[in-house]
């Protein structure tokens, strides 16, 4: 599961049966994962770990048997301690392909009528069930099993309604995933700029802040400086990089945006505790 897009444009599944489902453990090129987005809802299952998750202005934390529901066009990112985890990724338009009797109900979450609690655990064992339920599912190859995993979906967010685990959209409210609207262009910038210079003062004109508001609003949501997440998301690029090519360290460093290769190395042994070439050693094994 490459996160490297922050607003993915990579179509997750088919187009027939737009769900997709992706096993990550420690030795995954993307095992953290960087803020990001995609029109898609996603579902973030905790097998062994924990996890914590940045979501809007919150900071969520799921350990084994608890996860995650993840609204589209929702900023998220994540970073796992000891982790494996699943997530499954889909477009909320198949279901209304397979009842027209559920649309009231799937408009309410399409257009953010309710919000969805955020986290799942023990506390709604149902969930939790139908959650397992639904990855089993997909997991599953045999002819059918596509059958298996909508039914599950509708089961799932049946379940929602039921036990009424969600939040009403009322006049005057706000959804909580809509004030980081501002971020997106600046998100977008360094996706398609980080192998070049990137100024703090950049940053701030592309968000429209003061680049003192800008950095404690930055922080807030990301829990790093804008500067200290350029350098991590560049040092994210260059794990995949040492993990997908054949290119020399100071290739690598250049293309991400190191201007000296000596820094690159001191900035990720300090993110990642082992150099770049101990890392492509121990992630080629």
């Amino acid at each position: 599961m490459l996160y490297l897009d922050y607003n993915e444009k990579q179509m997750h599944g088919t187009k027939e049966f737009p769900i997709a489902f992706y096993h990550v453990d420690n030795s995954h090129p993307r095992y953290e994962m960087p803020f990001h987005w995609h029109k898609e809802y996603e579902i973030v299952r905790i097998l062994q770990g924990e996890f914590c998750l940045m979501l809007a202005d919150q900071e969520l934390i799921a350990r084994s048997g608890e996860s995650f529901l993840i609204p589209s066009g929702a900023i998220h990112g994540g970073m796992p301690e000891n982790c494996i985890y699943e997530c499954l990724v889909f477009d909320l338009d198949i279901l209304f392909l397979h009842a027209d009797s559920c649309r009231q109900y799937l408009k309410k979450i399409k257009h953010q009528d309710i919000i969805i609690h955020p986290i799942i655990t023990a506390r709604t064992p149902s969930l939790c069930l139908a959650i397992d339920k639904l990855f089993s599912s997909m997991s599953q190859t045999s002819p059918g099993f596509e059958l298996t995993v909508i039914g599950s979906l509708f089961e799932l967010f049946g379940l929602i309604f039921l036990e009424k685990y969600y939040t009403c959209s009322t006049p005057g409210f706000e959804s909580p995933f809509r004030h980081m609207e501002q971020l997106k262009p600046v998100f977008e910038y360094i996706e398609n700029h980080y192998s070049s210079s990137i100024s703090l003062q950049q940053l701030s004109q592309i968000s429209g802040m003061s680049p003192k508001y800008f950095c404690r609003y930055f922080q807030t949501i990301a829990h790093k400086t804008p500067m200290d997440y350029l350098n991590y998301y560049r040092i994210e690029h260059a794990c995949t990089m040492l993990c997908t090519t054949d290119s020399p360290i100071t290739s690598i460093a250049y293309d991400c945006g190191f201007n000296d290769c000596s820094y690159f190395i001191k900035l990720f042994k300090r993110y990642k505790h082992i150099t770049p070439k101990q890392y492509q050693m121990q992630m080629k094994r």
